[in-house]
């Protein structure tokens, strides 16, 4: 073992001991330890005990660490630190910016443990509640994870979608005689990207040279497929054809594997289309969308013509989950309101955080009757436009909503969410959902696992076990539309729409630009085939009356 590698185990022990809170003369006799280590001039290895013990700022109990990582490759107090840190917070010990003082206060006052979960929580401004973390650090923090998070390679569909459209213009208008169709995961509206994809009839020899002279890399390199690398970490691969098969290969590389295996097995494909519609005209089906294009099901349902009419923007009549500057958001009530009518939205379902979430400036029983006082006043002013009075509740640790019933009962809708205690075995995680989901004040599920994109796999359910629930009690659940989230997991919806759950689309927006992020919970909720009326985001200020009647009646 040589002297950096010494010096790192120390370096990184001094860290984890300053992460956990540890004495501090320790800490600082471990990274003085480090420092001077890397500074010699001759390997430890060759030196006998006595000289280890004897250079300065090591000492005895120090040197038989030394030796101890000589003899046997290991730091034992460095590993019983590593075991009990979360591997999210050693990522963050390598972004800039984030010292093991921050990192201490983020995971164990902030309860987050991923630098994913710390972006997000640099997006709702919640560092800035806690001392040390300024508008400008927040900022600067946000900034570093960004940089570190897209050197990962995978990214999230957002951060993707720009970049694909300006790649896509740039080569057809380098390359005026050839075409270029992006293809893939993208296409097919999935939530995190890993790889761009094109297919083209541009020849592999012409785009090696144009990518190499634009500073990208060559990747990979085959008879019908090369990929490249830029500075942004973002794979980009091409499939290369000819004009007559063009059209068939958009459709195989727009098509999951699965849904490319079964339509091939009952459609075989000629050469020489003209448009993909020309491939479902000559099976005598509908078209079926690149985003439905995910299993044989769909293409029974194409078959019988019953596929559904998609949601689309257009469809979305409400901000139904909203946080304004009550608690963690950017704007004050009446900002995010007048927004929402220059939208031409009908409502606005104000839902800030539960007093639980101290993190977040929850509100207290004594806010919530001067908020609910402006409403009142501000309902009076913008009508027909309606604000109702909503909280995002915490779902405590027992199944508890955050209120007792007479403060729960001055809401017009209660959204119950899970903020804490992510890590609970899937028994005790259900019960406590399951509790939540009874409760006659319940009216939405919110974002059911808080799973976040890329970060955090979020909490073990059964998810048939909580959407029978919900059906059962005439629950709605979200699909919370924040690109970070989208849960519920498109993949369950089909069995919410099987058993009568109705979905909402909600932007848990932080901000008045926090409402454009209900495209993404669209596009999610095509995926899953989703209509407007599955959708409570796209009731009519009437019909929304008359579902909140219903769910008021659950209260008697």
């Amino acid at each position: 073992m040589d002297n950096y590698t010494i010096a790192d185990n120390f370096s990184l022990l001094a860290k984890l001991m300053d992460i956990h809170g540890e004495n501090s003369f320790k800490t600082k006799s471990y990274s003085s330890a480090s420092f001077a280590i890397e500074k010699l001039p001759v390997q430890l290895a060759s030196l006998p005990e006595d000289k280890i013990f004897s250079i300065k700022g090591v000492g005895e109990a120090i040197g038989k660490k030394i030796i101890e990582q000589i003899q046997t490759g290991r730091l034992p107090l460095l590993d019983s630190y590593l075991e009990k840190t979360p591997a999210g917070i050693l990522e963050m010990l390598a972004i800039k910016g984030i010292g093991p003082k921050k990192i201490a206060v983020i995971w164990k006052e902030l309860e987050v443990e991923s630098p994913g979960e710390l972006l997000y929580a640099c997006e709702e401004n919640r560092l800035m509640l806690y001392k040390g973390f300024g508008q400008k650090t927040q900022q600067n923090i946000k900034e570093a994870i960004e940089f570190y998070l897209n050197n990962q390679g995978s990214f999230l569909y957002t951060q993707v979608e720009q970049y694909a459209s300006e790649a896509t213009e740039k080569m057809s208008n380098a390359f005026k005689d050839y075409s270029f169709r992006l293809t893939g995961d993208f296409e097919r509206h999935l939530e995190t990207i890993d790889k761009l994809e094109w297919v083209t009839d541009a020849p592999s020899d012409l785009l090696t040279v144009f990518f190499i002279a634009n500073d990208y890399k060559l990747v990979d390199s085959s008879a019908d497929t090369t990929s490249y690398r830029g500075k942004e970490n973002l794979l980009m691969t091409f499939y290369h054809t000819n004009k007559n098969n063009f059209v068939k290969t958009i459709f195989e590389k727009t098509s999951s594997p699965q849904f490319f295996e079964a339509w091939t097995s009952l459609f075989p494909l000629k050469d020489c289309y003209s448009r993909e519609e020309d491939i479902f005209r000559e099976a005598n089906i509908e078209f079926i969308p690149a985003f439905l294009r995910e299993s044989a099901t769909i293409i029974e349902h194409a078959k019988q013509k019953k596929l559904p009419t998609v949601i689309t923007n257009q469809d979305i009549t409400s901000v139904i989950h909203s946080h304004s500057k009550w608690s963690d958001g950017v704007n004050s009530i009446e900002e995010m309101a007048t927004a929402a009518i220059k939208k031409g939205l009908q409502y606005l379902v104000l839902s800030d955080h539960s007093k639980s979430a101290f993190y977040a400036n929850g509100l207290t029983e004594e806010r919530l009757i001067e908020q609910h006082k402006e409403i009142d006043e501000l309902n009076k002013r913008l009508g027909p436009f309606k604000i109702f009075k909503s909280i995002e509740s915490d779902i405590l640790n027992d199944g508890s909503l955050d209120y007792n019933t007479d403060v729960l009962q001055n809401f017009d809708l209660v959204i119950a969410s899970v903020h804490s205690n992510l890590k609970m075995k899937e028994d005790k995680a259900m019960a406590r959902l399951l509790k939540a989901i009874e409760n006659p004040y319940t009216n939405i599920l919110g974002h059911p696992t808080g799973r976040l994109l890329l970060s955090r796999n979020g909490y073990p359910i059964d998810h048939k076990t909580i959407i029978d629930a919900c059906a059962a009690h005439n629950v709605v659940i979200e699909l919370n539309a924040h690109p970070k989230r989208l849960d519920l997991d498109w993949r369950w919806i089909g069995y919410c729409i099987d058993k009568n759950v109705l979905i909402s689309i909600d932007p848990d927006a932080h901000s008045i630009d926090g409402f454009n992020d209900i495209r993404y919970g669209v596009i999610a909720a095509q995926k899953a085939g989703v209509t407007k009326s599955h959708n409570l985001s796209s009731f009519s200020l009437a019909g929304f009356e008359n579902f909140l009647k219903t769910q008021h009646a659950k209260r008697r």
